[in-house]
């Protein structure tokens, strides 16, 4: 112990910290750094959230990073989450556990003393509360070794603070939804932050509702999952559906995700792409809200390319493409 009571750090202790590049993360991740601790972070990615921002974040800290694929867990926990979801299709609380998981087997196998994260008690009612952190601990295998640095003086002490590799004195007690205190923790330290961002689209009620169609229709998978992220989803009936762009940058993106999907397209006309999603007998009408959306003349017979073959139809009405639309996704780029 040293003379002020705090547990003395052993040498070479590593962290390694599930990271999404917020405010919390970054606070949490110099805590341990400012302790002497080696700290590497890492990101997950699925069709549902991406890594781009805990890479940017990683950068700016200059810790190293690794990005880790988590589509395949999600897919399936989708599929019946043991604690059941929140509001809309999130089950974050099966997400963040498989999430640790992942990071746990990394720590055994590359020698990491424990695995943190920017996680604060009471910031999330449902999934932060006192209760879904422990579930959270014990469903990832790793228990113990998990260490939540902005609230560590909140919660029962981890392994990490007991065996001395981490100075519990060094930590914060933070609960509830305001960041006063990650943010005077920043400043004082000239750190950067990126404002609050969207996140998982499982919490969007409108992507939630894309999904169920998806999932009752048997087509979930990951090139689905992250079409229907994006421009119009419309119901073809029966298990179809059509994602129609609504720009000439959404064009390409959905033409991007179609992989060997059938893409529709105006043949002579400028207009929206269209990717066809199971049952091929929806074609006709997928072309012909093509038509529709690229503002061909109503009532007049206009030729739709699919697959590189010519498809002539007339315009759906508006009330068919109103009435088919699944759901408009304010927030899709």
């Amino acid at each position: 112990m040293a003379d002020d009571g705090r547990a003395v750090l052993s040498g070479g202790v590593r962290a390694l910290g599930a990271f999404s590049g917020g405010l919390d993360g970054i606070v949490a991740a110099t805590l341990l750094v400012e302790q002497g601790i080696s700290v590497e972070l890492a990101t997950f990615s699925s069709p549902f959230f991406d890594d781009a921002r805990g890479r940017a974040g990683a950068s700016a800290l200059g810790l190293p990073w690794r990005g880790i694929d988590l589509t395949e867990r999600m897919l399936l926990l989708l599929g019946g989450p043991p604690s059941g979801f929140g509001g809309n299709m999130n089950p974050c609380i099966d997400c963040h556990a498989a999430m640790f998981e992942e990071l746990g087997s990394v720590m055994l196998s590359e020698g990491f003393d424990f695995v943190f994260s920017g996680e604060v008690l009471g910031q999330r009612p449902m999934s932060q509360n006192r209760q879904s952190l422990a579930r959270v601990a014990k469903l990832s295998g790793i228990g113990g070794r998990l260490l939540r640095p902005l609230s560590a003086l909140a919660l029962q002490p981890t392994r990490p603070e007991e065996e001395g590799l981490v100075d519990r004195s060094g930590l914060l007690g933070i609960t509830g939804r305001g960041r006063g205190v990650q943010m005077a923790f920043a400043s004082e330290r000239g750190l950067d932050y990126p404002p609050p961002a969207g996140g998982c689209l499982l919490t969007d009620p409108g992507f939630s509702l894309r999904l169920r169609a998806l999932m009752s229709a048997g087509l979930l998978e990951a090139g689905t999952a992250r079409l229907i992220g994006h421009g119009r989803m419309l119901g073809l009936g029966g298990a179809g559906f059509g994602i129609v762009g609504r720009h000439e940058a959404e064009n390409g993106v959905v033409e991007s995700l179609a992989g060997c999907r059938p893409v529709l397209r105006m043949a002579s006309l400028p207009g929206p792409s269209a990717v066809l999603v199971g049952d091929p007998a929806g074609l006709p009408l997928l072309a012909s809200l093509v038509a529709f959306y690229g503002r061909a003349p109503a009532g007049s017979e206009v030729p739709v390319e699919v697959g590189g073959a010519i498809l002539p139809v007339r315009p759906a009405t508006r009330e068919t493409a109103d009435t088919l639309l699944v759901c408009l996704r304010q927030s899709a780029t």
